[in-house]
C-alpha cells in the first residue's frame, strides 16, 4: 500500500466514524450596539485610514476640504453617485469604463458602500450604483469613501447577511476593504499602494453628531 492508500483510507475510516449531527452555530449574528460608530471610527484609523466624522449635508463640503488637502483635482466617480456629493471647484469623471491608464491619470476616487463593520474596521462594496465596479476603487491612489452611520454593522455575520441580501440575484462582485492598501517583505518593512489605494479617507456621516460622544476625527 502506497502513502497516498494508507492515507486516504485513514480519511475514510475517520469519515465513517463521525457524527453526522448539526453543525453548532450559537456564535454572535448580531449585535445592538451604541457605540457601534464610535468602534468603527477606532478601528479604521487603526489601519492608517484618515477618519473624519462629519454631520449629514456635509459630505460635499468635506470632499471639497480633502481635496483641497490632498492636491485632488479630478475625480472619478460611480455614475450612481448623487450630484450633490460632487462640490463645485472639482472636476469628477464619470467612469464610462475607463481603461487602467485612464484611471492612474485621476487623483482618485468618491464612492459610497454597502456596509461596514465596526468590530473589524471594514468597509464592504458590492459595485452598487454610488460604489462603481471594483477597478475604480482600485487604481487611483485616493479613495474617498462615505459611509452613513445606518449602513455601520457591529459584527462580521450582520455584514454578511446584507451583503447576501444584495447581491444574491445579481452575483455582483464584493470587495473588503481594511484600511489603505498596504503590504510588507520579509523584514516587514511597510510598503502602501502596491495593491490599491495610498490614501484612504473614510467619512462618516451622522444624523446627529452627539450619537458618537468624542465626535473624534484624525485632528483629535
Amino acid at each position: 500500500m502506497s502513502a497516498r492508500d494508507s492515507i486516504l483510507e485513514r480519511v475514510r475510516d475517520a469519515i465513517a466514524g463521525a457524527s453526522a449531527g448539526p453543525i453548532p452555530r450559537d456564535y454572535r449574528r448580531a449585535v445592538l450596539s451604541s457605540d457601534r460608530v464610535e468602534l468603527f471610527c477606532e478601528r479604521v484609523s487603526d489601519y492608517r485610514a484618515d477618519v473624519r466624522v462629519i454631520s449629514v449635508g456635509q459630505e460635499a463640503e468635506e470632499i471639497a476640504t480633502v481635496c483641497v488637502e490632498l492636491g485632488a483635482r479630478r475625480l472619478v466617480v460611480p455614475e450612481g453617485l448623487p450630484v450633490h456629493l460632487r462640490p463645485v471647484g472639482v472636476e469628477f469623471v464619470e467612469d464610462a469604463d475607463l481603461t487602467s491608464h485612464e484611471l492612474a491619470a485621476l487623483d482618485g476616487v468618491v464612492t459610497g458602500c454597502t456596509v461596514a463593520i465596526a468590530e473589524t474596521g471594514t468597509i464592504v462594496l458590492t459595485a452598487a450604483p454610488d460604489e462603481g465596479r471594483r477597478a475604480i476603487t482600485l487604481v487611483p491612489d485616493l479613495h474617498i469613501c462615505i459611509v452613513q452611520e445606518l449602513r455601520i454593522v457591529t459584527l462580521v455575520p450582520e455584514a454578511i447577511a446584507r451583503v447576501k441580501r444584495a447581491v444574491g440575484a445579481s452575483r455582483r462582485p464584493v470587495t473588503f476593504i481594511s484600511g489603505p492598501s498596504a503590504t510588507s517583505d520579509i523584514e516587514l518593512s511597510r510598503v502602501e499602494g502596491v495593491h490599491g489605494p495610498r490614501k484612504l479617507v473614510v467619512l462618516v456621516c451622522l444624523a446627529d453628531l452627539r450619537t458618537v460622544p468624542s465626535a473624534s476625527t484624525d485632528e483629535d
